[in-house]
């Protein structure tokens, strides 16, 4: 078990990272965002993957891992930046110590597992903590990534967030294994199943987990069930694959409900606290309404920007070939 003031912690980061979730779903309706996935649901293995983490430690998100992120501690206007369509990436990767989060799925294990290579190489003290879905464990990059991991005995960790769909398929329909988590045992890892809507669970096991990598044990890869609440994203019915009978199943699972009776049946949480948390979820979906209230004016020249160390020949005419129609537009 967590000591109490770890447990108080994932607390306040799952309130706080649940009022900007459903902030940033609201944003999208309104037009605000081009698209948000939503990790209602989740939170539990959100903020412990972020909170089990050194200051030295990477982590390697997807595109529902926005919470994560925030627990992490990136200003949330800059982590919703991608899901606005500004940028690939509106915070600094080196500063955070978080990767540009993922859209296309198991990418960012294989960049997680050449980092954590790389830190061993040059006797780094560093571990990389991937976050992925059980739709990315049907893809080949999570193959080869755990495969490689494996062999090098690379420090890295792989949270697989099971919960229930890759979009609209089902995990039956993915796997005919007993669990996720067996398939570490074919790659000559540790593997760890958790009850992914435990908070306290779920960061002891990647704490545990982080330590051991650190410690030369190699990687771990833990499968924590949970469920996605929400649809895939705002542009998905979950209605067509779904019944709504096995979504309230899970709310009844929900991991900041769990969490809240059992600090309150600790004494470890009280009213006034908890009243101090949700008002610091209130004070951070402020903050990202007021700067997501205006527009952006993007500027053309940026999409050429940070492609490559060195722009290339032919990134160079392109970028003169727009320019030079951009002038000769009228104003």
């Amino acid at each position: 078990m967590p000591a109490d003031d770890d447990l108080l912690a994932l607390h306040r980061a799952m309130v706080v990272g649940r009022r900007f979730d459903t902030q940033a779903s609201a944003l999208t309706r309104q037009g605000r965002l081009a698209v948000y996935p939503s990790s209602r649901g989740q939170e539990a293995c959100q903020v412990a993957a972020a909170l089990a983490l050194r200051p030295q430690d990477w982590l390697f998100p997807t595109y529902r891992d926005s919470v994560a992120i925030v627990t992490r501690g990136v200003p949330p206007v800059e982590v919703l930046t991608l899901l606005r369509g500004d940028w690939h990436c509106g915070y600094d990767p080196y500063e955070h110590r978080v990767a540009p989060q993922c859209t296309p799925l198991a990418t960012n294990t294989l960049h997680a597992v050449g980092l954590a290579h790389a830190a061993r190489l040059q006797g780094e003290d560093r571990v990389a903590l991937v976050l992925l879905g059980d739709g990315a464990t049907s893809e080949g990059d999570t193959h080869e990534a755990l495969n490689f991991a494996a062999v090098w005995g690379a420090p890295v960790v792989f949270l697989v967030q099971n919960n229930g769909y890759a979009i609209s398929v089902p995990l039956a329909k993915q796997t005919a294994a007993p669990s996720l988590a067996h398939k570490g045992v074919g790659y000559g890892m540790r593997s760890r199943l958790v009850d992914g809507n435990d908070a306290a669970a779920v960061h002891a096991v990647l704490t545990e987990a982080v330590a051991g990598a650190a410690g030369g044990d190699g990687p771990t890869l833990v499968e924590a069930l949970t469920y996605r609440v929400e649809a895939h994203t705002n542009a998905d019915d979950a209605g067509r694959y779904r019944d709504p009978a096995e979504v309230e199943a899970w709310l009844a699972k929900d991991p900041v409900s769990r969490s809240e009776a059992h600090l309150r049946s600790r004494g470890l949480l009280d009213d006034a606290l908890a009243e101090r948390f949700a008002r610091e979820g209130e004070e951070l979906a402020a903050g990202v309404r007021a700067a997501l209230e205006h527009d952006v004016a993007p500027d053309p020249r940026e999409l050429f920007e940070h492609v490559y160390a060195q722009p290339t020949a032919a990134l160079l005419e392109q970028r003169d070939l727009l320019l030079a129609e951009l002038e000769e537009e009228p104003a």
